[in-house]
């Protein structure tokens, strides 16, 4: 009978949950979440009032001419050129979205199904090369097509991604050659 008394006097009940502090931690977790949730729209926002003497974008003009490419894609972003980090916001130039372009003798346009649509004319186009990153995304060597323009007194650096990248070679040809026969008419 002492057996069991000593045995009844060990036993012990489970640890209650403090529920209490599980929710205030949650809450707190939550709330820094958001915390930095808009701390980075902040920074998104201010980046793009810094951006602010970015002039508007080109529009397609009424008669582009006919295609010489076409690719759907994915467009990756524009970034200052040569500075493959310093994303590019204003006029909704960062937003990630899907991409049909289609290259003209008019120039690049650049069809954005849920964000801003923009053209660049033929005379402002600069370079095309392939290149394995720019803001946020890195690919491998040679997975991304970066077309360098000018806009107001800047040079941007777009980038884009096809849905078959054996198109990529094509692009970058094309719009060199396009280039060249536009400066040699300058």
């Amino acid at each position: 009978m002492t057996s069991f008394i000593v045995l009844a006097a060990e036993q012990k009940s489970a640890e209650v949950t403090d529920w209490a502090a599980r929710v205030g931690w949650l809450v707190g977790l939550a709330l820094f979440v958001a915390l930095v949730y808009w701390l980075m729209r902040e920074g998104w926002k201010w980046r793009g009032t810094l951006q602010g003497d970015l002039p508007e974008l080109p529009v397609v003009p009424s008669e582009p001419g006919a295609a010489r490419l076409a690719m759907s894609g994915r467009y990756h972003g524009s970034t200052t050129a040569g500075q493959w980090l310093d994303r590019i916001v204003a006029h909704g130039l960062g937003t990630r979205s899907r991409v049909e372009l289609t290259l003209t003798d008019a120039g690049l346009d650049v069809v954005r199904p849920g964000a801003a649509d923009f053209f660049v004319p033929a005379d402002r186009l600069r370079e095309a090369r392939l290149d394995k990153g720019i803001a946020g995304k890195v690919l491998t060597e040679g997975g991304l097509l970066v077309v360098t323009w000018e806009h107001g007194d800047r040079l941007i650096d777009s980038g884009f991604r096809s849905d078959r990248a054996a198109e990529h070679n094509e692009w970058v040809d094309t719009l060199n050659d396009m280039i060249n026969k536009t400066e040699g008419a300058r």
